[in-house]
């Protein structure tokens, strides 16, 4: 008998050369898109008005969710929205902090 190796293992889910979150994130999109559509269509949006409006975000939604993942990558997005919460600084007047055993 023969097993083949899974060569993928601990490797990020990748579709279409989208990586990891980025696929949730079109995923997403893509249904609020099918909303937005359901929402113009009742509300009495010509059909073909409603084609043009979704065609155009979805290319919009495409072309800014492979941009992010090919820009940032598997984790860089999340480090970038981390680094926004770092302090500019740290101020100590003590140095009391650093002596002290937990």
């Amino acid at each position: 008998m023969s097993y083949s190796i899974n060569k993928r293992i601990n490797k990020p889910i990748e579709f279409k050369g989208l990586k990891a979150q980025y696929i949730g994130y079109l995923g997403g999109g893509l249904v609020c898109l099918l909303v937005l559509f359901a929402v113009l269509y009742l509300i009495g949006l010509a059909i073909y008005c409603c084609i043009l409006i979704i065609a155009g975000l979805g290319s919009l939604l495409f072309y800014k969710v492979f941009g992010l993942s090919h820009k940032y990558g598997q984790h860089g997005l999340m480090k970038r929205n981390a680094r926004l919460y770092l302090p500019d600084y740290l101020k100590f007047k003590s140095r009391k902090v650093f002596y002290e055993k937990r």
